[in-house]
């Protein structure tokens, strides 16, 4: 090739490797992880992410090894966190904590957050380490790609599609008889049966024992190829809910906690009960800042409660979704401003829709022109503001190292409260000529 030529080809490659980055992916995979490490290694990160993110994780795992520290740093915090920790987890124990320690701190910690599954899950179970094939391969494409597998005794290969998603499995004794130019989407059959991550052992225990498997393939809530729990796990995992289903017959709790003494519950329980009475005086200082407001309009103490009881119902909403959403892992912390612009317009056309209503009922019960559009506006506010700290508050605690489930609740009747009560209030104080 020219020298003239070099640039325009350059800019080709990138131009490939960001606009196509499947087939750009299905490409590299074929060549020497060194000369995979090569190509990326030489444009910006930018350009070689969404190419780096699909291949294999095994393949990713090596090339990511012998890149540039920076280089490979940009790659682990712009790729997927779920990719990043797949890649991740094909690392040894050492070389994941470099990796890590070399990243920013909210990403290593989101990054440790999916790697570290909860115990008793099938995904604390399963073993990472392993390598699926893409369905757009051949059967000779298929067994060279086995080749460079350093595990031994499978018994079946797991198949993904473009996105990582599983789709289906191929036992090897037939994948070793078929042509070699034959598809290998032609020898797919369906998973006899699938666990989720965070899926319970006692369900993958029930699989166990509805089904002969020996390999149990784990996705992710997005259908992503984790990993697989292997014979030995599934045994182990089902001689330990036996061990627990004994323990409860005697009557000893499957959980320890349902058995603590009362002193231990209180000692957890007790800190959390005082900062809800600190924030219930937080609120009930806020009502005393419109004390005299309320006595010259005795009406809005009749209304107040609606306003606050509305908020505090739509920002629980909130709160449910995204806690939910938070222990499927079905958003990252890094995703937040998304999951709150989407509570912050639900929460305002829930509010618009439920404004109108209160209106018309405030109408017939008080012919009050100012009442309406007080409690209208307040209703607007109240909600809107509520469902973003129903988002806002669980993702804060998981940033701060705190339980979600343990003080959301607290923080969030707090912001309701307030809210509520300070637009509702605030609102008539400035109106308080429409109500003469």
């Amino acid at each position: 090739m020219s020298t003239a030529a070099q640039p325009a080809y350059a800019a080709l490659t990138q131009r490939f490797l960001a606009e196509f980055p499947h087939e750009a992916a299905r490409e590299l995979e074929i060549l020497p992880v060194e000369d995979i490490a090569a190509l990326l290694g030489a444009y910006p990160g930018r350009a070689a992410v969404r190419a780096w993110q699909r291949l294999a994780p095994d393949i990713a795992r090596a090339v990511l090894s012998r890149l540039e520290a920076p280089l490979a740093c940009e790659l682990l915090t712009a790729a997927r966190p779920a990719v990043s920790a797949a890649v991740l987890a094909q690392c040894t124990a050492e070389e994941r904590e470099r990796l890590l320690g070399r990243l920013e701190t909210a990403v290593a910690r989101e990054l440790r957050d999916l790697l570290a599954y909860p115990d008793a899950t099938a995904g604390r179970l399963m073993d990472p380490v392993i390598s699926p094939v893409r369905a757009d391969l051949s059967v000779g494409e298929t067994l060279t790609r086995l080749k460079s597998i350093e595990r031994r005794g499978l018994r079946e290969l797991f198949v993904v599609d473009h996105e990582g998603r599983l789709a289906g499995r191929v036992e090897i004794q037939e994948l070793a008889v078929a042509e070699h130019d034959r598809p290998l989407a032609t020898l797919l059959k369906p998973p006899l049966a699938v666990a989720k991550d965070l899926d319970p052992r006692e369900d993958v225990v029930d699989i166990l024992q509805q089904q002969p498997i020996t390999e149990l393939p784990v996705i992710g809530s997005d259908g992503r190829f984790l990993g697989v729990i292997r014979q030995a796990a599934l045994v182990s995992a089902l001689e330990q809910e036996t061990s627990v289903d004994i323990q409860t017959m005697v009557g000893a709790s499957r959980d320890e906690r349902a058995s603590s003494g009362a002193l231990f519950a209180v000692r957890k329980r007790l800190p959390w009960l005082q900062l809800n009475l600190v924030t219930a005086f937080l609120a009930a200082s806020i009502v005393g800042m419109f004390e005299s407001t309320i006595a010259q309009f005795t009406a809005l103490a009749v209304l107040m409660p609606i306003v606050a009881g509305q908020s505090g119902n739509a920002g629980h909403q909130a709160l449910a979704v995204t806690m939910r959403s938070l222990l499927l892992r079905e958003v990252s912390l890094r995703q937040w401003p998304r999951l709150v612009w989407k509570e912050a317009a639900t929460g305002f056309v829930n509010g618009l829709a439920v404004a109108l209503t209160t209106s018309l009922g405030v109408w017939l019960w008080s012919g009050s022109l100012g009442l309406v559009v007080i409690i209208s506006s307040a209703m607007v506010i109240s909600m809107s503001v509520a469902c973003i700290a129903g988002a806002l508050v669980p993702i804060l605690l998981r940033r701060f190292g705190q339980d979600p489930a343990t003080a959301s609740s607290i923080f969030l009747t707090t912001v309701t409260d307030v809210t509520g009560f300070l637009s509702f209030l605030g609102i008539a104080t400035l109106l308080a000529s429409m109500l003469k």
